[in-house]
């Protein structure tokens, strides 16, 4: 397409410039305005979503809920508009926009065949915004890869590691998003004490921690359900295993968890439970006794007496 730049420069006249800036401003206001009602419909979508399914979704995940949904959102509106005031302006120039429009058009198919992986991870993006799957400071595991969602677009998930690496995940690649800190989280330990244990006993001594842990002004703010013991949960070589339970809030599984394990290290010493180890039993035979006979050459026989 061959633009005659002197002629669209004659052609065009005040008229026409107050038109265009009166295009970007509206532009502009129209960018605005769209942002803050993404806004407002991300937060009251979200609040409605939380009141339908009565979760235990806090102030911090609403707020990293909203802040993803926002950012693409209010992406996706501002290319739309600048692309629409773009041709608006083309059009005051006397610049026939009827070939760009067939060239997008053009362009789509193009994206189509030769950009099918592009389009399959936006394709993914849309429906992990729409399903709520996940957000920017989630804890998950996608694609073989776990970590903290640091980053979110429609094309990829950025997420770190716990030893700080950063993996970028395309969004096409994700089969089976698993959430670790959605409402609310488990902490899930097995604890083994030996055969000669007292397993009632021993129950209550966990319980009990469960319950400290839950009164514990520091700690308590993270426990939602005081970890217990609820069942003998193998027989193992050389150990009995209680399996643990308790809820907590998102994220805090871990920390939790860990702080469980000190506390019932430092009690089982107390009481005198113990925490049972392998053991290995070596059974020594004694050497064969009796005479022997010196080994024979091959091929050779024992020469007789006489």
């Amino acid at each position: 397409m061959d633009i005659d730049w002197a002629a669209i420069g004659d052609s065009v006249a005040w008229g026409d410039v107050l038109a265009i800036a009166i295009i970007i401003v509206a532009a502009l206001v129209g960018i605005w305005l769209a942002r803050r009602a993404i806004g407002l419909a991300v937060q009251s979508l979200i609040a409605q979503r939380i009141d339908a399914d009565e979760s235990l979704m806090t102030s911090a995940d609403l707020q990293r809920r909203m802040q993803t949904l926002q950012t693409l959102a209010s992406r996706l509106a501002t290319v739309v508009i600048a692309l629409i005031a773009l041709l608006m302006i083309l059009s005051k120039f006397q610049v026939d926009i009827g070939p760009a429009i067939a060239g997008f058009g053009v362009l789509g198919i193009a994206i189509g065949f030769g950009a099918q992986t592009l389009v399959r991870d936006w394709l993914s993006g849309i429906f992990i915004v729409l399903e709520n799957q996940y957000s920017v400071g989630d804890v998950v595991s996608i694609a073989g890869v776990d970590g903290v969602v640091e980053g979110f677009s429609l094309r990829r998930t950025v997420l770190r590691n716990l030893d700080g690496t950063v993996h970028n995940v395309p969004n096409g690649q994700i089969v089976v998003a698993s959430n670790m800190t959605r409402g609310w989280a488990r902490v899930n330990l097995d604890v083994s004490v030996a055969y000669d244990t007292d397993i009632d006993r021993a129950s209550a001594v966990i319980d009990r921690i469960g319950q400290e842990l839950q009164a514990d002004p520091d700690w308590g703010k993270k426990v939602i359900e005081a970890p217990k013991v609820m069942r003998v949960n193998a027989l193992g070589d050389s150990a009995v295993a209680l399996k643990v339970l308790g809820q907590v809030l998102p994220a805090q599984q871990w920390a939790v968890a860990g702080e469980i394990r000190k506390r019932i290290l430092a009690a089982f010493a107390r009481e005198g439970i113990e925490i049972p180890f392998p053991h290995q039993v070596l059974i020594s035979r004694p050497a064969a006794t009796g005479p022997t006979q010196p080994d024979a050459q091959p091929g050779t026989r024992p020469e007789s007496e006489g």
